[in-house]
């Protein structure tokens, strides 16, 4: 790969056509609407065709000049039109698929030089630094970049009313159970014989490591080796919600697999069923929805949990309504994958 060139060197690069959404139709099966957002390649909505302004064709990079996360670079899969503060980018020369992804993610791991509201992008993005056309690597025409299914398991839309939801208390309807380790045992790498290790982490389903079941049976709470190995009340059956009462407080997880877990976690078990991962995962979005009540000073502590308050959608005789938390969850797109 030879020396580095400036982006403008391999694009047109331009401003968008600066739309504003709140001045166009929205048209579901319309034109693509790319607004500053990292999610969905930048699509925002879709929107009517704008009398005497052909949309941007299918193929194009965008890239986001402004707003909480810059330089968010994507191929756009389908004609379209752009928000504010987006550069289009159209290669000078042709290039493929993988190729233009190649250069999104070089255009995106410039972002550390930039702040939203402060030294934004538009005056020096044209002169970024990125490997030179068409030296790269071999290897980024031989990856294959499939696209997920993002079908949902009922094909139904399901609304959310909250006019249906009521107040439970955690002890009305879990099982409150305390985390176990003060210090994890030693970690392993993850093979048939371990266990996830779920700790007060944000990241990674709460899953912050594997210990063996041997360490585990060896380990006591403190870290001290036990005089007589057990692995009784270390181990945590799944298909259960665990939540972080410290460090990243009030993030939930559905562990679908048995674990052992700190003490700055709680585990939750539903009284009178089984957590599905539909009901896991609505419950868990619910349940995030409370961080803001909590912080390293007012910990959630299971001493502290079983009068804390859930809304939830319930019947018409006053129980959680669980079967409706399933089929809305399999009403949203990727919930085939589930």
């Amino acid at each position: 790969m030879g020396d580095l060139v400036r982006l403008k060197n391999l694009f047109h690069i331009e401003y968008g056509n600066q739309f504003d959404k709140n001045k166009l139709v929205e048209l579901e099966g319309g034109i693509n609407f790319v607004s500053r957002t990292r999610s969905n390649l930048g699509v925002d909505t879709r929107v009517e065709p704008v009398a005497g302004v052909a949309p941007y064709e299918a193929g194009l990079i965008t890239v986001t000049m402004g707003g909480t996360y810059l330089l968010s670079a994507f191929v756009q899969p389908a004609a379209f039109y752009t928000g504010q503060n987006i550069k289009v980018l159209r290669p000078l020369k042709n290039m493929s698929f993988n190729e233009k992804v190649f250069y999104c993610a070089a255009i995106s791991k410039n972002r550390y030089r930039y702040t939203s509201h402060g030294r934004e992008a538009n005056k020096t993005f044209d002169e970024i630094l990125v490997p030179p056309f068409p030296d790269l690597p071999e290897w980024i025409n031989g990856v294959s970049i499939q696209f997920p299914n993002t079908a949902s398991a009922s094909n139904k839309v399901v609304p959310l009313d909250l006019t249906k939801w009521s107040d439970f208390r955690y002890d009305e309807i879990f099982i409150i159970r305390k985390g176990f380790y003060n210090k994890k045992p030693p970690e392993c790498v993850r093979n048939i014989n371990s266990l996830p290790f779920i700790g007060a982490t944000e990241y990674d389903n709460g899953v912050t490591s594997f210990c063996s079941l041997e360490d585990i049976s060896n380990y006591a709470r403190g870290g001290d080796i036990e005089i007589a190995p057990t692995i009784f009340g270390k181990v945590f059956p799944g298909k259960c919600v665990t939540v972080s009462n410290n460090g990243s407080v009030g993030f939930a997880f559905y562990q679908p697999l048995d674990f052992v877990c700190s003490h700055d976690v709680n585990p939750l078990y539903l009284i009178d069923r089984e957590i599905t991962p539909e009901i896991g995962l609505f419950l868990c979005a619910v349940i995030r929805m409370d961080r803001y009540r909590w912080s390293f000073g007012r910990k959630w502590r299971p001493s502290r949990m079983p009068q804390s308050v859930i809304k939830l959608p319930a019947t018409l005789n006053g129980k959680p309504d669980w079967k409706f938390m399933e089929k809305y969850i399999k009403s949203l797109p990727y919930s085939v994958k589930i």
